[in-house]
């Protein structure tokens, strides 16, 4: 218990800052994949682009992406504005069939300070016309249900600020025939968090977290 507490305290602190050690002139992290993109050797059918959810998901299960062709650019710590930034060499570049966005919940937990609902959307919202103006299909997801997040007590009202976002997802993919692939309502508890069968600290998921996530993307990807 003592190792796994350490470890959750050590993910928190880089989530909290991580996006701080990022050197000033990339503040982006744009070359974070540099290499990885330039020695990719075939168009990936997707790209994951996410903050440490879907960092963290290549190294609990890389084989769901090395088996499907899939392509993982999630760096933690970063929010929508990031990720923005990100998307041309990251995603656009790649030419992949798919871009599966997977963000918010930094910008919730104001990981780069404070930052209204619309604007978090817009910047999905451009992400996805990005994607589409370069005839590539954006998935979008719903940001997971959180009931708090540890490196951000004073973020009380976390838990509705997912929901509103997610309505405003959801309504945005229904009127442009775009994928939404809703996590939140598989994977939320009673209290709108998630559960600790799925989790190890109320945020990101653990193997068993994973394992609910990547049944649910895979049949979106299907259709």
């Amino acid at each position: 218990m003592k190792s796994e507490s350490l470890a959750i305290l050590a993910l928190i602190a880089l989530i909290s800052t991580g996006f701080q050690a990022e050197a000033q002139d990339d503040w982006a992290n744009i070359g974070r994949y540099q290499k990885a993109n330039s020695e990719m050797s075939a168009r990936p059918k997707a790209v994951f682009m996410g903050d440490s959810i879907t960092d963290c998901w290549y190294d609990a299960d890389p084989a769901f992406f090395n088996d499907n062709n899939f392509a993982c650019r999630g760096i933690s710590g970063q929010t929508t504005s990031h990720m923005l930034v990100r998307m041309r060499k990251d995603v656009v570049n790649l030419a992949p069939r798919y871009v599966v966005i997977l963000a918010g919940t930094n910008d919730i937990a104001r990981n780069n300070g404070r930052i209204e609902l619309e604007d978090i959307f817009c910047n999905i919202v451009s992400m996805c016309e990005i994607a589409k103006a370069n005839g590539i299909r954006p998935v979008i997801c719903s940001v997971l249900p959180v009931k708090q997040y540890r490196w951000r007590p004073e973020v009380t009202d976390c838990a509705d600020q997912i929901i509103r976002l997610n309505s405003m997802l959801r309504d945005y993919a229904r009127k442009n025939r775009f994928r939404y692939v809703d996590y939140h309502s598989a994977m939320k508890d009673e209290e709108n968090g998630l559960p600790a069968k799925w989790s190890y600290d109320g945020v990101h998921l653990n193997i068993d977290g994973y394992k609910v996530a990547e049944a649910i993307i895979l049949e979106a990807l299907k259709r």
